[in-house]
């Protein structure tokens, strides 16, 4: 089978040669054509060099990355994490852990609000204003007023 294989490669790389290079003719051509045609010939073959060249080169330069790439890759393996344990930890105290010092006061939010009383509005009593004034005439009148307001 490999016998079989090794020949087919053959045959299709004879095939493909013979589809992409023609062959020479070179009876009936003058010493000067013969001429330009090699030199035409050694300047394709420099290309073709060039192009193998800078391909190497770069494959080259994956093999040495590949190569550096799975050293290091070998190095990691060669690293024993330590295990991980399971933890039960409160809401609050994962909170904490995430956010870090962010977080000082527990999760409650409510208990954090301000609570604002409301003050009832004193309400004088009504009384007839007629009795008053005179409890507030004169001297005496003016000095519970001006008690009354400090």
């Amino acid at each position: 089978m490999l016998e079989k294989e090794k020949e087919e490669i053959k045959l299709e790389r004879e095939t493909s040669l013979s589809e992409r290079v023609p062959p020479l003719q070179l009876s009936g051509l003058s010493m000067q054509d013969i001429q330009t045609l090699c030199r035409e010939l050694h300047l394709k073959i420099d290309v073709v060099d060039e192009e193998r060249y800078d391909i190497n080169a770069k494959v080259d330069k994956n093999n040495k990355e590949i190569e550096t790439l799975s050293m290091k890759i070998f190095e990691m393996r060669k690293m024993k994490r330590p295990a991980l344990k399971r933890v039960n930890i409160s809401a609050d105290a994962m909170l904490g852990a995430l956010l870090g010092s962010k977080l000082k006061e527990s999760v409650d939010f409510n208990a954090n609000l301000k609570t604002v009383k409301k003050e009832e509005e004193k309400k004088e009593e009504v009384t007839d204003w007629r009795k008053n004034v005179e409890a507030m005439s004169g001297m005496e009148g003016r000095k519970k007023l001006f008690n009354a307001g400090q």
